[in-house]
């Protein structure tokens, strides 16, 4: 039972690791299946470089979004390549949303979105200080919305810059208004 296990294991990772392609965002899909013991969206959209959407927009941004509840498979724009991989989801001030698997080889979160070009900001006291996601600039100086950091639908404890990789979770970006 834990040999076949395992052979079942590594013939998800090879799978998966066929599909990363030649690094960086691609604009391709594909549907990848989450490891058994992770939680990953239960609806999301196929993303390409310009995020197009019938999702509506979120009802409250108090919340972490519904999309998060648990389904072994989603649809999202392969990117990376490495030996470690999780889902970044990014939800738009318009509600609509995007989904990224990522393969990655960084020890943080941070590190491998950042590498990617898919997060950017500043350094501050408390670690990086997200302003840009996806292309997507929050400034709350003038509209007094923030790019909220999450991890598997929680809202995440540590900073992106200081977030260990799980392999399988599905970290994300969601625009809300302080």
């Amino acid at each position: 039972m834990k040999k076949n296990f395992v052979s079942a294991m590594l013939a998800a990772v090879l799978g998966v690791s066929m599909l990363a392609g030649c690094g960086g965002v691609t604009t391709s899909t594909s549907t990848t299946a989450a490891p058994a013991t992770t939680q990953a969206p239960a609806t999301t959209q196929a993303a390409t470089e310009a995020p197009v959407s019938t999702e509506a927009p979120a009802q409250s941004t108090e919340a972490a979004p519904a999309e998060t509840q648990s389904s072994p498979i989603m649809e999202a724009t392969e990117a990376g390549q490495g030996e470690k991989f999780f889902y970044f989801k990014v939800t738009f001030t318009d509600g609509s949303s995007t989904t990224y698997g990522i393969h990655t080889d960084a020890d943080t979160v941070g590190a491998a979105l950042q590498s990617l070009e898919l997060i950017d900001g500043e350094d501050s006291g408390y670690g990086l200080y997200v302003k840009t996601v996806c292309g997507e600039t929050l400034d709350w100086d003038t509209d007094h919305m923030y790019w909220a950091f999450y991890e598997n639908g929680e809202y995440a404890n540590a900073g992106v810059d200081s977030a260990p990789i799980t392999e399988g979770y599905v970290y994300g970006f969601v625009a809300e208004k302080g």
